[in-house]
C-alpha cells in the first residue's frame, strides 16, 4: 500500500515528494550522519571471516575500529568503501597491513563540551505574572523534564547536538497512540481532524480537580529525543524557519522471529541457534491537525492533533544561518583526526622496525638456527667472520613535533584544550587566579555560551509546547503569556563558595531580590510534596 495523505488535506503533502524523501534523500543523510557518530563512538569489531580480511599479519590485531576508514591503504592494507565502511573493505594486493594505531580525540573533547554545557543542573523559571501560577507551573516543567530523565536527558540532546548539529524533539501525549485502521479503510479529512475533534477532552480525560492530579498526568507526557538520520523536515517553500511537516523513519525491531526467517528456532552446525528478528520499517508524519503512521508502507495508526502546532522542537547545536541543521563538532575534526592516527600507525611501525636490537652474522655457518643469547658463543674458522649489531629507536622530533602540531590543530578547531579535561601538563603555574583560569579555557568557554544561546531557546520551546498541550489536553489552563520561562545557567568552573555567599549578600544590599539570589545560587522552587 502506498502512502494516502488525503486525511491531511487537498495539496497539503505530496505522497511523491515523501516517497522520494524517505527512499533517496534520506540514504544519502544517514550515510553521513553514521560516519559522525562511528567517528565519536568509534565501535570496536572482531575481525569476521566474512567481509574481513583472513590473511595473518604479524603486526595486526584481532579486531577492527571505525576510524580505521581514514586510513590510507599503506597501513591498513585495504581499501575501505564509504558504503560499506570497515566492514565493506577489500584487501589490496601487495600490501601487508601495518600497526594500526588509533587514539579517540573525537570523543573526549564532544563529551567535555557537554560536561561544560550540562554538567550541573539548570534551574527553570516561569516568568508568569503571578507568584502562586509561576509556582506551579515551575512545578509542572520539572515534573515533565524529570521524568523525561531531568538532567541526563538534557546531556543526551547535546551530545546528539554536538555529533550531528542538530537535534529534534517530538513531544507525545496518550492520545497520539492514535487509532488502529485497517488497511481497506479509507476517510477523507473531513471525517478525521475535524473541527468539533480538536479539544482535548478525548485524550486527557475529565479535567483534573487537584493540583497533584495535574502533575500525575504531566509527568505522562513524553519528550522523545530523534537522532539525525531518522529525521526528514518539510519547511516551508517560501521560509526555512517554519516547519509545515515532521517525517520520521526507522526501523522497528520486534519481539518475535521474522516470518520469512522461519517461526521455529534452528540450530546450525556451529551448536548456534539460527533466526532472525522480525523487522519493520516506519515512517511517521506529524501534521499541525493530522499524524499518520506506516509501517511497511501500511497505514497502521492515525489520530488528531489537538495542539494545532507540529509538536516538534528544533535545536540547532550552533547556528548555521540559512540551514535547517546547525554547527555539528564532529565533522570539522574528521581530517585531523585520520591524521593524527595515520602519523601515530606510522611512528608505532617505525618504532617496531627500530627498537628492537637486530644481528648481521657474516661468515658464520647456521648463524640463522641458533638464537642470540647471553653465553651464547660461535666458532668458525674464517678469519672475515663478524656479527653486526643494528638496529635501536634513536628517535625522531620532527615526527614527535608534527604530532604535537596536529594536536594543537585539534585544541584550535574544536575549542577544547586538553586542559579542560584535567590534563594540565606544564601550564600549571598558569592557573594561579580565577581569571587566569578563565582565559586559559577562553575557547571552550565561548563555545559553551554560544551553545546556550541555541539550547535555551531549545529549552524554552519546549517548555511552551508542554504548556500549550497541557491546555490543549484539558489538564492545565494557561495563557500564552504565562508560558514564558528563563533559563540560569551554573558557572561550568569550580567555584569558591564564600566569595559566591559574600556577592549574594552584596546583592542583597544593592536591592537584588531573595528570589533572584537564590536562583543565581541554584537553589530552585522548593516542592512541599
Amino acid at each position: 500500500m502506498a502512502f494516502d495523505f488525503r486525511v491531511f488535506g487537498s495539496g497539503q503533502l505530496d505522497e511523491q515528494f515523501v516517497d522520494w524523501l524517505v527512499k533517496e534523500r534520506s540514504l544519502d543523510m544517514s550515510l553521513h550522519y553514521e560516519k559522525l557518530w562511528s567517528y565519536y563512538h568509534n565501535e570496536m569489531r572482531e575481525i569476521a571471516p566474512v567481509g574481513m580480511s583472513t590473511r595473518v599479519s604479524e603486526s595486526a590485531r584481532p579486531y577492527r575500529q571505525t576510524q580505521e576508514y581514514g586510513l590510507p591503504s599503506r597501513i591498513t592494507g585495504m581499501n575501505y568503501s564509504f558504503y560499506g565502511g570497515i566492514l565493506g573493505g577489500t584487501e589490496v594486493r601487495g600490501i601487508e597491513r601495518k600497526e594500526v594505531v588509533i587514539e579517540n580525540d573525537i570523543a573526549w573533547r564532544i563529551d567535555t563540551m557537554v560536561d561544560f554545557l550540562f554538567g550541573k543542573d539548570t534551574s527553570i523559571v516561569s516568568r508568569a505574572a503571578d507568584p502562586q501560577r509561576a509556582q506551579e507551573i515551575q512545578q509542572i516543567l520539572e515534573a515533565v523534564f524529570s521524568a523525561n530523565g531531568g538532567a541526563t536527558y538534557f546531556q543526551q540532546l547535546a551530545l546528539l547536538g554536538s555529533i550531528f548539529g542538530f537535534v529534534d524533539v517530538i513531544l507525545r501525549w496518550g492520545g497520539m497512540q492514535g487509532l488502529t485502521r485497517s488497511s481497506d479503510e479509507s476517510k477523507g479529512s473531513e471525517e478525521v481532524g475535524g473541527e468539533d475533534e480538536v479539544p482535548g477532552g478525548s485524550f486527557a480525560g475529565d479535567r483534573p480537580k487537584h493540583f497533584d492530579e495535574v502533575l500525575r498526568r504531566a509527568r505522562n507526557l513524553m519528550l522523545e529525543a530523534i537522532e539525525a538520520p531518522r529525521s526528514l523536515p518539510i519547511l516551508d517553500a517560501n521560509d526555512y524557519r517554519k516547519l509545515d511537516f515532521y517525517i520520521q523513519h526507522y526501523r522497528q525491531q520486534h519481539n518475535q522471529l521474522a516470518e520469512e526467517a522461519g517461526e521455529v528456532i534452528t540450530t546450525n552446525r556451529f551448536g548456534r541457534q539460527s533466526g532472525r528478528q522480525k523487522e519493520t520499517h516506519n515512517v511517521e508524519i506529524l501534521g499541525p491537525r493530522i499524524w499518520q503512521r506506516y509501517e511497511d508502507r501500511e497505514l497502521v495508526a492515525e489520530g488528531v492533533n489537538p495542539l494545532g502546532v507540529v509538536p516538534v522542537v528544533h535545536i540547532q547545536n550552533m547556528p548555521l544561518p540559512l540551514r535547517y541543521e546547525g554547527q555539528g563538532d564532529v565533522e570539522p575534526l574528521i581530517p585531523l583526526q585520520d591524521e593524527l592516527n595515520t602519523r601515530l600507525s606510522d611512528r608505532a611501525s617505525r618504532i617496531t622496525f627500530q627498537s628492537f636490537k637486530m644481528f648481521l652474522g657474516k661468515g658464520i655457518e647456521g648463524f640463522e638456527d641458533r638464537a642470540v643469547a647471553p653465553g651464547r658463543m660461535w666458532s668458525t674458522e674464517n678469519p672475515e667472520a663478524a656479527i653486526e649489531e643494528f638496529g635501536g629507536d634513536p628517535g625522531s622530533p620532527s615526527e614527535d613535533a608534527h604530532i604535537n602540531h596536529i594536536r594543537e590543530s585539534l585544541d584550535k578547531a574544536s575549542g577544547v584544550a586538553s586542559i579542560a579535561a584535567g590534563i594540565l601538563k606544564g601550564r600549571i603555574g598558569n592557573l594561579t587566579s580565577a581569571v587566569a583560569l578563565k582565559m586559559t579555557l577562553m575557547g571552550v568557554l565561548s563555545k559553551t555560551e554560544r551553545k546556550r544561546k541555541s539550547y535555551r531557546q531549545g529549552i524554552a520551546d519546549m517548555s511552551r509546547l508542554i504548556l500549550l498541550a497541557l491546555d490543549k489536553l484539558g489538564i492545565y489552563q494557561n495563557e500564552p503569556e504565562e508560558r514564558e520561562i528563563e533559563i540560569h545557567w551554573p558557572s561550568p568552573l569550580p567555584e569558591n563558595l564564600m566569595e559566591k555567599l559574600q556577592e549574594a549578600q552584596l546583592k542583597k544590599e544593592l536591592g537584588v531580590t531573595q528570589e533572584q539570589i537564590l536562583q543565581e545560587l541554584g537553589y530552585g522552587v522548593i516542592n512541599d510534596e
